[in-house]
């Protein structure tokens, strides 16, 4: 509900404060008042289309500010959380807008700064405008289905369930094609990439060990050479047969020693027993030598064919490795993933098959749902345009024609709320064709029939959007503007209608009037908006009645209608 609005420098308002309440608010003074700049400064709060013209002469800028008191479960407060705009529930909302003489504009959302997209985003789902020149709310066609579903209490749950079965459904079905289509064009080249692993058969850690084995055998031959210069070198130098003359010279210096009568274990002998005793180490050290030197050219086994297969091998594994792109010890792992990715593709014709027939169990599950909706909708267009229809008579527009025009969407338009496109159409006189109401109707036909439509729609609407109209009564009078006032009274029961109006009927419906006019003059003229206590209302409906001369049967009459 709008529960105020705060005007300053727009047009030819300086300044002003309005406090609005529930029911219907009537707004009425003499033609170029300017009741029309009431609308204007809502509008450029709730951001519609505005020109520096808004601006009044002399200030630097227009600013309009709303203030709404909103229910907690009011669609506003989710937009403005899609928006990241901060807000309280508990709290009122707050929509300003500044407008420069210049023509730039700034919009904020209690106190933040935002876009004037975002801003008319949140307006449209706070007021509905219906008048001789605009018409947004009601008549917007991309409302219709909504405006249908809530007339006739139609649940669209089942179907929302569905089309996200279905879409979920399409969605995996399209990975797989895809998927498919991927695999078959490679699956050559990854099953010609696996017979070639399986048959090179790469093992983790056999780049090293080739490596090592393929630098000792290429060692080997110049290993050997050096092992012969050693024996050689042992076996030239005779070492074996001086030790052992050396052995036999001192066994002969023992013999001398023992006849001249050197006694045993004297310094001469022990010393001669010495130096036999190293010199028989040396010579079985010689001989360990020779026999260390020979078992050292047998474990260098040269096998020319065994280096050749080792470093054909490690070429091997290193090319298939630069074919692959990776290093030689990733082989056996690519091997693995190469050997599933083919078993995959091979079970992918069942996961295929499986998809397409959950997918196509969905859609037929979505259009089943959708027919029984439109099964719906139809019988409660037909409803409504009977029920409008009804309404229409006393509105002075009794040869009109109303209908819900329902299109079936194919497949590829079909979404979350069914297959149907809703348009409301009238036809204003017998003979002629349907239409949409923006194209068809007048200016002053288009508010009456704004009018028929929500009163059909109140009983079934939940929370109701600020309803303006703007001069619904214009061309009508008596019995005709009478009803335009009993039907605006009906919506505001439980909600909030305002209505700029020039019929005294209509005026007396109000449960608040204001009355608008212009004082000053030249440079100094400024519009005026009054909130009339019950004796002022009589006297400006009577005003309304007589023209200029307020007489006392206008007055009466102004009793009369307001009383009733």
């Amino acid at each position: 509900m709008l529960i105020g609005l705060t005007i300053r420098d727009v047009v030819l308002i300086e300044q002003l404060d309005l406090t609005f309440g529930k029911g219907l608010t009537a707004l009425t003074g003499e033609t170029g008042a300017g009741k029309s700049i009431i609308l204007d400064a809502l509008g450029l709060a709730t951001g519609t289309r505005a020109d520096a013209g808004l601006v009044r002469r002399g200030a630097s800028q227009a600013i309009a500010t709303a203030m709404f008191a909103l229910p907690g479960d009011h669609a506003a407060w989710g937009l403005l959380d899609e928006k990241g705009l901060s807000y309280s529930a508990d709290e009122d909302l707050v929509l300003r807008r500044q407008l420069s003489s210049d023509g730039r504009s700034r919009a904020f959302v209690n106190d933040q700064a935002t876009s004037v997209t975002t801003l008319k985003e949140i307006g449209s789902l706070l007021l509905e405008v219906h008048g001789q020149h605009e018409t947004v709310g009601l008549l917007d066609v991309r409302t219709h289905l909504r405006q249908l579903d809530g007339y006739g209490q139609v649940a669209s749950e089942a179907v929302t369930q569905a089309w996200s079965g279905w879409r979920a459904a399409r969605t995996a079905l399209a990975s797989l094609r895809d998927q498919a289509a991927r695999s078959a064009a490679h699956i050559e080249e990854v099953g010609q990439r696996l017979s070639e692993l399986d048959q090179l058969d790469p093992r983790l850690g056999e780049e090293t060990a080739l490596a090592e084995e393929r630098a000792l055998l290429g060692a080997a031959e110049k290993a050997l050479a050096d092992i012969a210069v050693a024996r050689e070198a042992l076996e030239a130098g005779q070492i074996g047969a001086r030790l052992a003359q050396a052995f036999r010279a001192l066994d002969r210096a023992r013999e001398r020693a023992v006849q001249a009568g050197a006694a045993e274990g004297g310094a001469a002998l022990t010393r001669l027993g010495a130096a036999q005793a190293a010199i028989d180490r040396a010579l079985n050290e010689t001989e360990d030598a020779m026999a260390a030197v020979d078992g050292a050219a047998a474990a260098f086994d040269l096998d020319p064919e065994r280096l050749e297969r080792a470093e054909e091998r490690l070429f091997a594994l290193r090319a298939m490795a630069r074919k692959l792109s990776v290093a030689v010890d990733l082989l056996p792992e690519v091997r693995t993933r190469l050997a599933a990715e083919l078993a995959a593709f091979e079970t992918m014709g069942d996961e295929l098959a499986s998809a397409e027939s959950a997918e196509s169990w969905a859609r037929e599950a979505y259009f089943a749902a959708a027919e029984r909706l439109s099964a719906e909708r139809r019988a409660a267009g037909d409803r409504l345009a009977e029920a409008v229809e009804s309404e229409l008579g006393p509105l002075k527009l009794d040869k009109a024609r109303f209908r819900v025009a329902m299109e079936r969407l194919d497949a590829d338009r079909s979404g979350p709320s069914g297959l149907d496109r809703v348009a409301f159409e009238v036809s204003t006189n017998p003979g002629n064709p349907f239409g949409a109401l923006e194209v068809i109707a007048s200016g002053g036909e288009l508010a009456r029939f704004a009018l028929a439509l929500k009163a059909s729609l109140a009983a079934r609407d939940g929370v109701q959007p600020l309803m303006i109209f703007d001069e619904v009564d214009q061309g009508v009078g008596g019995a005709v503007a009478d009803a335009v006032g009993l039907r605006l009274k009906k919506l505001a029961r439980g909600a909030q209608v305002l209505v700029v109006t020039h019929s005294p009927q209509v005026a007396a419906r109000g449960d608040a009037h204001w009355r608008i006019s212009k004082s000053g003059a030249g440079e100094k003229l400024r519009t005026v908006v009054e909130p009339l206590p019950a004796d002022a209302r009589q006297e400006e409906i009577a005003r309304m009645l007589s023209g200029a001369e307020i007489t006392e049967a206008a007055r009466a009459a102004a009793r009369a209608l307001i009383g009733a």
